[in-house]
């Protein structure tokens, strides 16, 4: 018999909190003075930059651009750019942070009937901010856990595993990802997930919707309004 649903883990960024646009637009500036140190000749543009990169955190992505181009960190120089995007991020999602659409309410109506978490592939400081800034901090206490902390970054499963061993939980509970990094990572971990969509523009939500259900997600909605109904449906 499958467990009775009492945690629910919810990642961060376009489930949350509308971050893409104002995160991405401060990471590009930090990407492309890293790129250009490097001798690199490719900018990137922030739309370019989230198409390539969403469900990243910043450390992967400045790993991945190094392995790409062929270029190497000196000791402490990679640490020092994770550093200066994630104050450069903090102070531009400080002023612009929204949380998604709808979803305010609905976790409102959660707290009590589950034990809510966030999840996230960014840096514990950054969904701090945005937590606060979202209006949402009163939700989730203390449980917010953020792969950064690890080292890793989803697809990896680490931040869910150990977000579920604080939380002393072997079931019971299911993940609300936006991309297929979040997805693949809570699928690895063993977790039951439901795809979010409501983050982006509509005539992107249908391509969005089979990558998600490709990377692990049983069921996907794109309104907050959907989520009971999805739940229930489980």
């Amino acid at each position: 018999m499958a467990k009775k649903i009492t945690h629910v883990l919810f990642d961060y960024d376009n489930t949350l909190g509308m971050t893409e646009l104002p995160a991405f637009t401060a990471c590009c500036t930090v990407v492309n003075k890293m790129l250009a140190s490097k001798g690199v000749a490719l900018q990137f543009t922030v739309k370019e930059l989230m198409t390539r990169f969403v469900g990243f955190n910043f450390r992967r992505m400045a790993s991945t651009l190094a392995n790409e181009h062929t270029f190497t960190f000196n000791d402490g120089e990679l640490d020092q750019l994770v550093a200066d995007e994630v104050d450069a991020v903090v102070a531009k999602l400080a002023i612009d942070i929204q949380p998604t659409p709808g979803v305010n309410p609905l976790v409102a109506s959660l707290v009590g009937r589950f034990n809510l978490s966030v999840v996230s592939s960014s840096a514990l400081r950054r969904v701090l901010a945005c937590l606060k800034g979202a209006g949402q901090e009163g939700f989730f206490g203390e449980q917010v856990f953020s792969a950064a902390c690890y080292g890793t970054s989803k697809p990896d499963p680490t931040v869910y595993l150990e977000a579920m061993k604080k939380l002393g939980i072997t079931g019971g509970c299911i993940a609300i990802e936006d991309s297929r990094t979040g997805a693949e990572a809570a699928f690895r971990a063993g977790i039951t997930c439901i795809g979010y969509t409501g983050a982006y523009p509509e005539h992107e939500r249908e391509e969005l919707t089979q990558v998600l259900l490709a990377a692990g997600c049983i069921a996907v909605f794109a309104d907050w309004s959907e989520f009971e109904a999805t739940m229930a449906a489980l």
